[in-house]
C-alpha cells in the first residue's frame, strides 16, 4: 500500500442522526474499507437555535437544526475536515430540503469536497463503498486529478456492467480502441484490450503504464498489475471534461451507464459534489435495451426514432424499469408511434435524472453528456429541453472511462 493509501482521511458526517438509525455500523464498515474516518464536528449548543438565521431556512426538527450547525462548523474550520458526508433519511421530505442546503452552503464556503446521501434501513456498506472511495481519492490524488495532458504510451480499461472499453493513448492522442459486451469480466477485458492494441499497432510489452475503472476495475488491475486502480467518479469526471476540452473552470457531468447515472459537478477537472444511481436502473442503458428491443430496433437505431417523435402524446406513470416499460407497451397498444414512444422513453431517463440526481449538484454549464447512453440522439436532445441549455456531447462520449484511465494512468509514466 503506498503513502497517499495508507494516510487516514478524516471524513466530517453531517447528518441528522444516522447514528442512532441503525445504519452507522454499514457508514463505519465502508469508511475503513477506504481508510477513512468519520469525525463528528465540535458545535457551540447555543446556536441551534439561531442557525436557521445564517441558513436562512427555519425547520423544527432539533436534529436537522444540529446538521446546519455542524455543516457550519466544518466551514469555519474549528473542526479538522478533509472530506465532508452528507446524509439524511430517504423518506424525510424536511431532511432533504436541509440536506440539499447543507451541501450547497458548505460547496460556496469551503474547497473541501462533499458527498450527499440519502439512507434507508437496508444502506448497506457496499452501497456507499463508491461514494467514499471517489471522495478519498480526491482528497488523495488531487495533485494526479490535476493531470490535463496525456504522455507517453497507455492504457485504459473501463469494466463496466454492460460493456468493456479500451483506449491505447499516445502523446496525447487515442491510437487505438476496442469496446466489447461485458460477460465474463477478464475475458471482456482481455478481448477489448486485444482489439484496442492492434488497432494502435502497439504491442503489450511497449505499455509503459494501464489504468483500470469501472466494476471489475480490481480483478483486471490485479490481473493486468495495472499502476492504477480507480473508481468511476473521479476517472469518468476526469475523461468526460478531457474528451469535452472543458478542463477549466465549471463543468457538469452526467454519466448515463448501463446499469445506473451518475451527476458530477466539475471545478478544473476535480470533481466537487457528486451523486449516482437512482431509485431504479430505469434511468439507465438497460431501460433503452428493453424498449428497443419491445419497438423491434436496434438501439443504435433508438435514438433518430426519438428525434422525430414527441414524448407528450406518451403517458409514463412509472421510473420502475419494469413498470416503465409496461407503461410503454400500452400505448403502443392505445396507438401511440414507435415514434413517441422512443421520445417518451428518452424523457423519462432524463426526467428521472433530473428529479434525483440534479438537485444534488449545482448544475453549471457545460451540461457534458457521457456514457453509452449519450450516443442515443433522444437523450440530449430531452436533456437539453427540460434543462433549456446547450447538451454538449463529446467524440467518444462512451469511451470516457477508459480514456480517463489512460490519462490518469500516464502520471505514472513519469514516476
Amino acid at each position: 500500500m503506498s503513502a497517499e493509501e495508507s494516510s487516514l482521511v478524516k471524513i466530517a458526517l453531517v447528518s441528522c442522526g444516522s447514528e442512532y438509525a441503525g445504519v452507522q455500523p454499514e457508514f463505519e464498515e465502508a469508511a475503513a474499507k477506504v481508510n477513512a474516518k468519520f469525525i463528528y464536528p465540535e458545535i457551540d449548543v447555543a446556536s441551534i437555535d439561531t442557525i436557521g438565521k445564517d441558513f436562512g431556512l427555519e425547520v423544527a426538527s432539533g436534529d436537522l437544526r444540529l446538521m446546519m450547525a455542524r455543516a457550519k462548523a466544518v466551514v469555519e474550520g474549528t473542526t479538522n475536515a478533509e472530506g465532508v458526508f452528507i446524509t439524511t433519511c430517504f423518506r424525510c421530505a424536511e431532511g432533504a430540503i436541509v440536506r440539499n442546503e447543507v451541501r450547497r452552503y458548505i460547496h460556496e464556503h469551503s474547497n473541501i469536497p462533499v458527498i450527499s446521501y440519502s439512507f434507508t434501513e437496508s444502506t448497506s456498506a457496499g452501497t456507499l463503498l463508491t461514494r467514499l472511495e471517489a471522495l478519498t481519492t480526491i482528497v488523495r490524488r488531487r495533485h494526479l486529478l490535476t493531470r490535463e495532458v496525456q504522455t507517453g504510451l497507455t492504457a485504459g480499461i473501463d469494466s463496466g456492467s454492460t460493456t468493456t472499453k479500451a483506449v491505447i493513448m499516445r502523446d496525447n492522442k487515442i491510437i487505438g480502441k476496442g469496446w466489447v459486451p461485458t460477460t465474463k469480466v477478464l475475458e471482456s477485458a482481455e478481448e477489448a484490450y486485444s482489439i484496442a492494441l492492434e488497432e494502435a499497432g502497439v504491442a503489450r510489452k511497449e505499455i509503459q503504464a494501464i489504468g483500470t475503472t469501472g466494476y471489475g476495475r480490481f480483478l483486471i488491475g490485479n490481473h493486468l498489475k495495472a499502476q492504477l486502480i480507480q473508481e468511476e467518479i473521479t476517472v469518468n469526471s476526469k475523461g468526460a471534461v478531457y474528451l469535452a476540452n472543458k478542463q477549466k473552470g465549471n463543468a457538469t457531468v452526467i454519466d448515463i451507464g448501463g446499469m445506473d447515472n451518475k451527476a458530477i459537478s466539475v471545478q478544473d477537472g476535480i470533481p466537487g459534489m457528486f451523486t449516482m444511481g437512482g431509485i431504479c436502473a430505469g434511468a439507465s442503458g438497460r431501460f433503452f435495451e428493453m424498449i428497443s428491443k419491445r419497438l423491434g430496433v436496434d438501439i443504435t437505431e433508438l435514438g433518430a426514432l426519438a428525434v422525430k417523435g414527441m414524448h407528450e402524446n406518451v403517458s409514463m406513470n412509472s421510473y420502475c424499469i419494469v413498470f416503465g416499460t409496461q407503461s410503454l407497451v400500452n400505448s403502443l397498444a392505445k396507438g401511440a408511434t414507435p415514434e413517441d414512444v422512443a421520445a417518451a422513453a428518452c424523457y423519462s431517463v432524463v426526467e428521472q435524472i433530473y428529479e434525483q440526481q440534479l438537485q444534488e449538484v449545482d448544475v453549471k454549464e457545460p451540461l457534458i453528456l457521457v456514457g453509452g447512453s449519450s450516443l442515443i440522439a433522444g437523450v440530449p436532445k430531452a436533456l437539453g429541453e427540460l434543462l433549456k441549455i446547450n447538451v454538449l456531447v463529446p467524440e467518444n462520449s462512451h469511451m470516457i472511462g477508459a480514456v480517463g484511465a489512460a490519462l490518469l494512468a500516464s502520471g505514472f509514466v513519469e514516476e
